[in-house]
């Protein structure tokens, strides 16, 4: 199977499973704004992967395509942070978000200080 059937294929599931979360959270406002900005996100950030990954390595616009995925990956780990340290007690709650943080922290160093000449 070819990659860019794969990809349609988790397109396709992730678009269902938002839609459903949607349609169980018809009554929590804050739910379903978590849903559709959480989709939006992963949306964005697989175009802007695509995008770099398609950008020429001395293309002018690499740059700013590494600090929109930060950004977005950073959205991300935080809304996902929140959600699962607010159903743990509060021990597991610190491991969350310092997990989170070092996410945070080690992407922010591997994107924009660490140089090997790869990127």
């Amino acid at each position: 199977m070819e990659i860019e059937h794969l990809t349609w294929i988790g397109f396709i599931f992730l678009t269902g499973n938002s839609a459903m979360a949607i349609y169980r959270s018809k009554d929590d406002f804050y739910n379903i704004s978590f849903v559709i900005v959480a989709y939006l996100s992963l949306l964005l950030l697989f175009w802007c992967l695509r995008s770099f990954e398609r950008a020429g390595r001395n293309a002018p616009q690499r740059p700013c395509l590494k600090a929109y995925v930060w950004s977005l990956s950073t959205l991300l780990t935080c809304m996902f942070s929140y959600k699962v340290a607010a159903i743990m007690p509060w021990p597991v709650d610190l491991v969350v978000w310092g997990l989170g943080l070092s996410v945070v922290i080690g992407g922010f160093y591997v994107f924009f200080l660490y140089r090997d000449g790869n990127y």
